[in-house]
């Protein structure tokens, strides 16, 4: 139920920002509105206000929304009301008119962005886990455990590191910009620390997706060895293991944390893809004991790790991080800019084959992380509506006909050569869009039901 509510509330409200941009400016330039809808199909709720021409409604299939207004292309109008038509203002007018709504999804993120960073959200501290065997982060020395307390990628300025996400996303900007990256750690927060360099610019990143991480070798932040949630009929039950044991050894080899617990218990399987036992030395109340336990192997993508069935890992240290109002604002529109063009880039990328088509994401995808994002808090549901409405902002700005990226390709043609589009043309032009974005839209939800499937 609350992946149903977060849902229908996310694409209600974005919908709603979106067909508000284009109205608000249409009736600033002094266009007649006829209606301003919520959703297609049968009108669920309508209603009008005193004094005003347009009709507000809300649709009964909440999959988009539109703003009718006074055009002679799709009826005739009034020779009283020629000057409030849309297709008789100026092309500066309706240029802005149809820019509007994908600038209000924009403008919507820059909010939400500067909500989450004036009220504070907690977030994991910057500490870092045990590396991965071969990566970046165990070639530059890192070990696990070290405070990373500031960065600066290829010759830019150090800047302080106020949270683990906020490194993950440095990280993912300066790999998928090619551009190597400092970090200077130290074994506190007090610390000032030692320079650490990640030669990011070797990776010749395409996809900022978990190889990405993988490959650089720095995956979540530091967590003590210890058992969470045991899972009924697991391994880990098998072996009599409880929630609070803490993981000293495992055959031998001392445990550092919940990273490189993970990996000893992800290589336990034999050439044949059977589980291997493990003897595991723990502490139990102050106590110490010893257990054997045996993995189960799974198969992944052709791959064999194994699982004990358990919840690996406590809760990572946490911090707030607040920022003041004018910090909050900038950082939140530095924020805006920077994901708009990530979007841009991987959309470019895929574009001419660079990156994967499975990068796309549907109805499905997108309900399952706000679901996912609600039960969080309302920070991360926030953050995940700015994400939503920075990916519908670009995507409604491309240049594609029946997109408003393709209605201003029209206008730029228009200013240009002084003559619009012919109507043969427009024609053709949409049908191409159409069935490009019904192509679009069929890829995204076959990997939807993909991931469901995986999942």
């Amino acid at each position: 139920m609350t992946t149903v509510i977060a849902f229908i509330v996310a694409l209600g409200l974005l919908i709603a920002v979106h067909e508000y941009g284009h109205y608000r400016v249409a009736v600033a330039c002094g266009v007649k509105v006829l209606r301003f809808s919520i959703g297609f199909g049968k009108p669920l709720l309508r209603w009008r206000r005193q004094g005003s021409p347009t009709e507000f409604v809300i649709g009964a299939l909440p999959l988009g929304g539109y703003v009718r207004m006074l055009d002679e292309r799709e009826a005739p109008v009034d020779p009283a009301e020629r000057h409030l038509a849309f297709n008789t203002q100026p092309l500066r007018k309706r240029a802005a008119i149809v820019a509007a709504g994908p600038l209000a999804n924009l403008l919507l993120a820059v909010v939400l962005y500067a909500a989450v960073n004036w009220s504070g959200v907690q977030e994991p501290k910057a500490v870092l886990s045990s590396p991965v065997v071969g990566s970046l982060a165990e070639r530059a020395g890192l070990r696990g455990g070290e405070w990373v307390t500031q960065m600066a990628a290829a010759d830019g300025a150090p800047e302080a590191v106020r949270s683990f996400e906020h490194l993950r996303w440095q990280l993912t900007q300066a790999a998928l910009s090619g551009e190597d990256v400092t970090l200077w750690v130290g074994r506190s927060e007090a610390e000032a620390g030692h320079p650490r360099v990640l030669p990011l610019s070797t990776l010749a990143v395409r996809d900022a997706d978990a190889q990405l991480f993988q490959r650089i070798g720095i995956l979540l932040p530091w967590s003590a060895p210890v058992m969470g949630e045991v899972m009924a009929g697991g391994a880990a039950e098998a072996a009599g293991l409880r929630p609070g044991d803490e993981v000293v050894a495992v055959n031998g080899r001392p445990v550092a944390d919940a990273q490189q617990l993970r990996t000893l218990i992800r290589s336990a399987v034999g050439p044949a893809g059977q589980g291997v036992e493990q003897t595991w030395d723990l502490r139990r109340g102050g106590g110490a004991l010893q257990v054997k336990v045996q993995p189960v192997p799974v198969e992944q993508s052709g791959v064999w790790t194994a699982r004990v069935g358990a919840y690996i890992g406590a809760e990572p240290a946490m911090t707030l991080v607040r920022l003041g109002l004018v910090e909050g604002l900038g950082q939140a529109i530095n924020r805006t800019w920077e994901v708009s063009w990530l979007t841009l880039k991987m959309m470019g990328r895929m574009l001419i084959g660079e990156a994967s088509i499975k990068n796309l994401s549907g109805p499905l995808t997108i309900a399952d992380y706000a679901g996912k994002s609600a039960s969080l808090g309302l920070s991360s549901y926030l953050v995940f509506l700015a994400l939503i409405s920075i990916s519908l902002g670009v995507l409604n700005l491309l240049p594609l006909p029946v997109l408003d990226g393709g209605h201003l390709m029209y206008y730029l043609w228009e200013g240009v050569t002084g003559r619009s589009v012919s109507d043969v043309w427009m024609e053709r032009l949409q049908r191409g869009g159409v069935a490009i974005l019904l192509a679009l839209m069929g890829v995204a939800l076959f990997n939807d039901m993909t991931r469901l499937v995986a999942g």
